[in-house]
């Protein structure tokens, strides 16, 4: 991840973190509190807002940074930090996001029927 794309996506993860701040929004400690929620509901067939692709993401975003073998290796000081910090921003943006939507799908009260279940 070059530093265009670090910038970048640093930019996104001010401007979701300035949504927790907003009022009626789902705030930042409301949303980490969520985050195994979602992923079960998601797991489970639950949550439609999040696929099975974004979750994937996710966890290679989560691999990329805890693997010790780094397309771009810290022994470039700058360049190699700035992959993992890109990759950590897009992380924690994706998440915030995704949980304050999965709050408010939370709040406005889950379908009491869910697709293929059967109704009498």
């Amino acid at each position: 991840m070059n530093s265009k794309r670090s910038a970048a996506a640093a930019g996104q993860a001010w401007q979701i973190y300035g949504e927790t701040l907003q009022p009626g929004a789902p705030g930042m400690w409301e949303r980490t509190r969520a985050v195994p929620r979602m992923l079960k509901a998601v797991l489970r067939g639950e949550y439609k807002g999040m696929s099975f692709g974004t979750l994937g993401l996710l966890a290679l975003g989560v691999v990329y940074i805890v693997w010790p073998l780094d397309a771009i290796p810290e022994v470039l000081p700058i360049v190699g930090l700035a992959d993992d910090t890109g990759v950590a921003l897009w992380l924690f943006a994706m998440l915030v996001k995704a949980a304050g939507d999965f709050v408010s799908w939370e709040r406005g009260g889950r379908p009491k029927v869910v697709v293929g279940d059967v109704v009498d």
